[in-house]
């Protein structure tokens, strides 16, 4: 599907009426537009999504746009890391076909204040929800916006944000968006850290609390592989080993993969957790199967 990379700089357009002048070059072309969205600061988590992209789309289109709709009051939006020139230079090898980089006033003209919202009830108000006040409608208002924007055959998403990703299927499949979601695996350091442009807040020290989060997720899917289903007490296990590792866990829940409460007949799962530590929050999932082959 893809065509050969180029090695050019992505051009940045940061106005609608010029990407959409681009856009519509392509489609008279009758190529598929793979579009990938993001905040910025770079990691290789994003860059797997690109590379996703750049498989099965013959346009790749990078958005970097730091939403302010998303960050709860008293979140880190002013000290987000942002660095489009180094994201750029990031996206240079992958075949990236364009940067959207627009300002807060191309995509709110209007402000925030009374901003038309979309929003998916229920589940955007669990789990990552129920700490984040207002976080889900911000990025599905954002999600829906862009996609309205760019048009795109194909939106590509990292696991990591597991809850995000499952209220995004949820909107494109009840507002009918012609847009396939595809869903690529969590990137991690050596150690089981999910890559997250968060941890550049991190300490090295702090890089090695963090990844204790990781080995929980897989001491509870051991636990479950292993026929346990005290769900419960397995929960409040790694709650209190997150605790004793010097993290400040929000939750950590054992979901069916529709985020529904499991039952007793259920064999695949979603584990899912927060944390903070020091001023940075963290969150991380596991999907785990335990169907008999």
């Amino acid at each position: 599907m893809s065509s050969t990379p180029s090695a050019a700089e992505p051009p940045i357009v940061a106005d609608i009426a010029g990407l959409r002048r681009q856009l519509v070059e392509w489609r008279r072309s009758g190529d598929r537009i793979a579009f990938v969205p993001t905040m910025g600061s770079l990691h290789d988590g994003h860059l797997a999504l690109v590379a996703e992209a750049r498989r099965r789309a013959e346009r790749v289109v990078v958005s970097i746009f730091v939403n302010p709709l998303q960050f709860a009051a008293g979140e880190d939006f002013a000290a987000y890391p942002r660095s489009l020139e180094a994201d750029r230079a990031r996206l240079t090898p992958m075949g990236v076909d364009l940067l959207f980089a627009p300002s807060e006033a191309e995509l709110y003209p209007s402000g925030r204040e009374g901003l038309t919202q979309v929003i998916v009830p229920g589940l955007s108000g669990q789990l990552c929800g129920a700490w984040r006040d207002g976080h889900f409608e911000g990025v599905t208002t954002v999600v829906s916006l862009l996609f309205h924007i760019v048009q795109p055959d194909i939106a590509v998403f990292g696991e990591k944000d597991y809850q995000q990703l499952a209220i995004i299927r949820r909107m494109v499949n009840d507002l009918h968006f012609p847009v396939e979601v595809v869903g690529v695996p969590t990137a991690r350091e050596a150690s089981g850290l999910a890559l997250s442009s968060r941890n550049a807040f991190l300490s090295a020290a702090q890089r090695g609390q963090a990844s204790r989060i990781y080995r929980e997720l897989q001491e509870a899917a051991r636990a479950l592989q292993a026929g346990r289903r005290d769900i419960a007490r397995i929960e409040e296990q790694a709650l209190q080993a997150l605790k004793t590792a010097g993290l400040e866990p929000q939750f950590f829940e054992i979901r069916q993969p529709d985020l529904s409460a499991p039952d007793d007949a259920t064999q695949q799962f979603v584990i899912l957790t927060a944390a903070r530590l020091g001023s940075t929050r963290l969150i991380d999932n596991l999907s785990v199967n335990c169907a008999k082959a």
